[in-house]
């Protein structure tokens, strides 16, 4: 949860996103002259408490994860997947648009939470909450769904 006093940076490519806390920066990309990457890189010189990116589509999917596994108390992105797990392996190809060899701790280190949410337009909702506790011993991620079952029924 962002507290009041945290300087909150979001970056998107298109002005979508509000944010109620005082100290928020909003920056926005500009085709042929900033990127999403570079975005990602620069807002660590801004002292982030947050670092919100309005929508993950590419190679700065692994500078986010860096960028959030450098003592920063959370973040926040969001990308298109089918599941909560789906959502995990779809960072994994982001970041193969930049390295060759993903890698998966880093994934791990840097996620706490994966919120798929299911439906389009006002039919959206929460379909899931899942905690991400790390690999198991194959290599795979560890979630564990935090809503009970009988709520997926309501």
């Amino acid at each position: 949860m962002v507290q009041w006093d945290e300087r909150v940076i979001i970056l998107e490519d298109t002005r979508e996103l509000q944010c109620m806390v005082p100290d928020c920066v909003a920056l926005r990309t500009k085709p042929g002259v900033v990127n999403l990457t570079q975005l990602v890189r620069s807002t660590l010189r801004l002292r982030p408490d947050r670092i919100i990116v309005g929508e993950v589509r590419g190679p700065e999917a692994l500078d986010m994860l860096k960028a959030w596994n450098t003592g920063h108390p959370g973040g926040i992105a969001t990308v298109h997947a089918n599941s909560a797990r789906a959502a995990l392996y779809r960072l994994e190809q982001l970041i193969q648009e930049a390295v060759v060899t993903v890698p998966r701790w880093l994934i791990a280190d840097a996620i706490d939470l994966v919120v798929f949410i299911a439906g389009r337009g006002l039919a959206r909702r929460v379909e899931t909450v899942a905690e991400l506790n790390g690999l198991d011993c194959n290599g795979d991620y560890v979630l564990t769904d935090l809503v009970p079952q009988r709520l997926h029924a309501v």
